[in-house]
């Protein structure tokens, strides 16, 4: 495994990995026990937001999901403000911690009150984008082959840059940018040539993308123990 980028929210790394493999757990990226608000009762909201506005923007407002939440975990937020101005998220208190606490929700003007209750529950993302961790992509690592007579257009028509021209001669600045677009092979036919040849390796570019519920780490890991389990389950009923 070569790690290729790494940040608090993020992770981009190569592996020998087979497509199909990848694919089923990028897939169950969507079958892990993630918490959000389920169902919002409004007590009092004199802010200029209907009920079910207001209601869908604090449901999709990303919540803490720590380890030992499962699909029977709940919880229970609050929320009471009478001060003039922006009402943010930070402002919601109860079982859960929220990701950010900077988001708006609404705008309040002197006298006015917004008082609610938001219920929580933990589901998956194939039930609900509001249930969605983070995302897992990936794509194929190439091998890039030119040949001498290579006409210059196929590395200006490169957006990513993975072909470059130096010394007149198109060269391979990284292959590892290639999304396999081929226009530089379009290019090359238009000119009646076959100069480039883009050849997929078993080596695959995985992302994973936290947005903040857990981190990439865990997002990879329960989605290989979902797997796991749906995996044992079958076992049981060929037995």
């Amino acid at each position: 495994m070569k790690l290729i980028q790494k940040n608090e929210n993020q992770i981009t790394f190569q592996a020998e990995v087979e497509e199909s493999l990848a694919n089923v757990i990028r897939r169950y990226v969507y079958q892990i026990p993630v918490l959000a608000v389920d169902e919002v009762e409004m007590i009092m909201n004199d802010s200029p937001l209907y009920d079910e506005t207001l209601a869908h923007r604090i449901g999709l407002l990303p919540l803490v999901t720590g380890k030992s939440v499962n699909f029977n975990s709940k919880g229970e937020l609050k929320l009471h403000s009478k001060k003039e101005g922006m009402v943010y998220s930070g402002e919601l208190t109860g079982d859960v911690k929220l990701v950010y606490d900077n988001m708006p929700l609404t705008i309040l003007d002197e006298g006015q009150e917004l008082k609610l209750v938001a219920t929580i529950k933990a589901g998956r993302g194939s039930e609900h984008s509001k249930f969605v961790a983070g995302l897992m992509f990936y794509r194929n690592i190439v091998e890039i082959k030119i040949d001498k007579d290579c006409p210059i257009e196929a590395a200006e028509v490169c957006s990513n840059h993975s072909l470059v021209l130096k010394d007149g001669k198109v060269v391979v600045a990284n292959s590892d940018t290639c999304d396999i677009c081929d226009a530089c092979t379009e290019e090359c036919k238009k000119k009646g040539k076959d100069s480039i040849k883009i050849i997929p390796t078993k080596d695959l570019m995985i992302t994973i993308e936290s947005f903040g519920p857990m981190n990439y780490e865990d997002i990879f890991n329960k989605s290989i123990d979902a797997l796991k389990k749906d995996l044992a389950e079958i076992s049981k009923v060929l037995k």
